[in-house]
């Protein structure tokens, strides 16, 4: 309803506009600007392009105004610019008004496809000129945690994690390079899993369970410990230090302290960024994220349950992505499927065989472990039971047990659900891995037979190409796990080479709504990059507003009163200069409102503080202008030529003080945290906007009085 309103309007402006182009020869130009942004405004209101619509139609009222009579061409553009500006602040600011004082609209009660189809309507202004702003504009301001509450989350990072996959990242460098030593392996491409088979007559080499720093390499025959000689030990020693046994036939590495601290700080930092990006993908500018020893801390103002469930979810998630060969050559669980009695057995435990490929044109017979889970138990307890009972088991050190999903078609309900968790036999050494993935995008499944599901598409960076085209080469008509947070997604069999970079992870067999979800999710985290080490939650908070209501209130009257203050003594002291003064700080404050709404940011009881002290430094500016403009009177000029030289005298010594409170602003912003760089980015925001109304708009105002009304006095106080 509202877009056909927009169009009609726009499209008549459009048409009267080329009239007054026909009609006027001296305003030609103008008329056809008018005409023109009408006419595009009325084609973005059929299409429904909001962003459109807006710019376009309010550079109809700023080509217009240049239609005038008033001054002269460059007063009436410049005075069409504020206009412009101040316009699409109001579109900016209210839906933030709206939320504040209405609420956002009850969405409880409503399915995904209703709350989709109301939003659809909202955008198209169906539900009436209110909705359409606030469904089309994204950007909000809201309080901080201090002034409306929120939710505080405290997760520990894991740093021993960190530190184990850097010796495990060593571990793999040492077996290739040992494979190279003994000439089981050439060339500068990572050894085969059959050249690292070789490597076992040689030598035995483990990674400690009882630290996490260490790797130890025994070899049979103590002769061959030659191998490790200056030339091997120059790649790792500067990480590494070596301690050999009386015999040499053992050699232990073990990370330096200083290289185990170095990564330590790292994983904490790291995680920080990591976080960070996926709170900024959720859109939630607002949020703020800081560490404290080995401590992450997320502070998200607001009070929705449902956006708290979401960030938790998000931000747990390890997202570590490997790709692993699953070894189907060797049937590990067949001796002990063949000797285990039930009785021994966890409950719910059984054994299966599947055909597995092992080649082209050859299968094999291989058992795996299925767990189901009991009756009103979670999925993440009957994997902890599954893993425990593996963890008793004797696996090789160059392979590892994956676990995968289990699911089961529900006739009564029509759907798939999860029923337990089935074995995998990997080879350990991670083929791909999560940092070799460039992009990830969420998709819609639409091959033969799908059922509306989705799946993850993932593109590598060239080396990640390059190793996924050799690896699918060298393993065709063989299994490849997909594994995301040590889950197996997918075990898919490679049919072919698999040249150009690009794989895909599908969202299992939920509905498509869940898929949805989960891949989106999936698409964000791996957007964002896996987390350095897995984090787990350690405290969380509900909390109100951190000062109490009667403290926020005093401080926010304080606030008022002092801008009151100020604003009330420009119009003591300079009179009608001092209301100028006045009306170019309150456009100061709706501009600066504006675009910190813009960039989502959050007011806090610093930013507040902020924009009191711009309305000072705005202030400042225009004290400067009228104290130049009195001294020019003073010395017998005309209020034209006075306005006019006031400006320019002024002008460098305003540019000098916002110059130096810039430079200020920004070493806050980079060096602070929390209600620090709060302060600073509004700061700074408030100096450009200042710098602006400061002496743009006063100016346009001046020029009225002397160049548009011709007063023979300046009323200065």
């Amino acid at each position: 309803m509202l877009l056909n309103i927009f169009q009609y309007g726009f499209a008549g402006i459009a048409g009267l506009c080329l009239l007054g182009a026909w009609l006027s020869r001296s305003r030609r130009s103008v008329f056809a600007w008018a005409a023109i942004s009408a006419g595009s405004a009325a084609v973005a209101a059929h299409y429904n392009v909001f962003w459109a619509l807006v710019t376009f139609g309010l550079m109809v009222p700023w080509a217009l105004l240049c239609a005038g009579p008033w001054i002269d061409f460059a007063w009436r553009a410049k005075t069409g610019f504020v206009l412009f500006l101040a316009l699409g602040s109001a579109v900016c600011i209210y839906p933030t008004y709206h939320d504040e004082r209405y609420g956002r609209p009850d969405q409880a009660g409503l399915s995904s496809e209703e709350r989709s189809e109301q939003e659809t309507k909202a955008q198209r202004g169906e539900l009436g000129f209110s909705r359409f702003l606030t469904s089309n504009v994204p950007f909000r301001m809201v309080r901080g945690l201090d002034l409306k509450g929120g939710l505080r989350l405290v997760y520990t990072v894991d740093v021993d994690e960190a530190i184990n996959d850097k010796r495990d990242r060593y571990y793999d460098d040492l077996r290739a390079a040992l494979a190279t030593a003994f000439g089981f392996h050439q060339g500068d491409k990572p050894p085969t899993i059959e050249e690292m088979q070789k490597l076992q007559s040689k030598l035995r080499i483990e990674k400690s369970r009882e630290s996490s720093d260490t790797i130890t390499i025994t070899f049979n025959d103590p002769a061959d410990a030659e191998k490790i000689n200056d030339e091997f030990l120059s790649r790792f020693l500067g990480e590494l230090q070596i301690q050999r046994s009386a015999d040499r036939s053992v050699a232990k590495f073990r990370i330096r302290d200083e290289v185990s601290s170095g990564i330590r700080e790292r994983a904490v930092t790291q995680a920080k960024e990591t976080v960070l990006r996926r709170v900024d993908g959720l859109g939630l500018k607002e949020a703020s994220v800081t560490t404290r020893d080995e401590d992450v801390i997320v502070e998200v103002p607001g009070d929705d349950d449902r956006a708290f469930d979401q960030i938790r979810d998000i931000i747990s998630q390890t997202a570590r992505l490997e790709f692993k060969m699953v070894d189907d050559d060797t049937d590990f669980f067949e001796p002990i499927a063949k000797s285990a009695k039930e009785a021994d057995l966890p409950k719910g435990l059984t054994f299966s065989i599947e055909n597995a490929p092992v080649g082209p044109n050859k299968t094999k017979p291989v058992h795996f472990a299925r767990m189901v889970r009991g009756e009103h138990e979670e999925m993440r307890d009957t994997l902890k039971r599954l893993r425990e009972w593996v963890g008793t088991l004797q696996v090789p050190p160059d392979n590892e047990v994956g676990y995968g999903k289990l699911y089961e078609y529900d006739e009564e309900k029509d759907a798939v659900e999860e029923i337990g968790w089935r074995t995998y036999f990997l080879f350990s050494k991670a083929e791909i891995t999560g940092d070799m993935v460039r992009d990830a995008q969420a998709l819609p499944d639409q091959s033969e037979g799908s059922l509306g599901g989705w799946y993850v598409s993932m593109d590598f960076t060239p080396t990640g190409a390059d190793r996924f085209e050799d690896i699918t080469g060298r393993n065709i008509k063989r299994r490849f796990a997909i594994i995301l947070d040590e889950k197996v997604e997918s075990a898919p069999v490679i049919q072919t080479k698999i040249g150009g970079g690009r794989a895909q992870i599908t969202m299992g067999s939920q509905n498509p709504d869940q898929q949805l979800q989960d891949a989106r999710k999936l698409e964000l985290v791996l957007r964002s990059g896996a987390l350095p080490a897995p984090i787990s939650p350690s405290n969380e908070q509900r909390i109100g507003p951190s000062l109490g209501k009667d403290a926020i209130n005093q401080a926010v009257k304080g606030a008022i009163a002092s801008s009151m203050l100020v604003l009330g003594f420009m119009v003591l002291i300079y009179s009608r200069a001092g209301l100028i003064a006045d009306i170019a700080v309150i456009f100061n404050l709706v501009l600066q409102v504006a675009i910190l709404a813009m960039f989502g940011a959050s007011m806090t009881l610093p930013g507040i503080a902020g924009l009191a002290l711009t309305i000072g430094i705005a202030v400042d500016a225009n004290v400067l202008i009228n104290e130049r403009i009195r001294e020019e009177l003073r010395n017998g000029k005309s209020p034209r030529a006075a306005v006019d030289v006031g400006y320019d005298k002024a002008f460098s010594a305003i540019l000098d003080g916002h110059v130096t409170t810039l430079i200020s602003g920004l070493i806050l912003m980079q060096y602070g945290t929390g209600p620090i760089k709060g302060f600073a980015v509004t700061l700074i925001v408030g100096i450009a906007v200042s710098l602006f109304t400061g002496v743009v708009c006063t100016r346009l105002m001046f020029d009225w009085a002397v160049r548009g009304r011709k007063v023979k006095t300046l009323s200065l106080g």
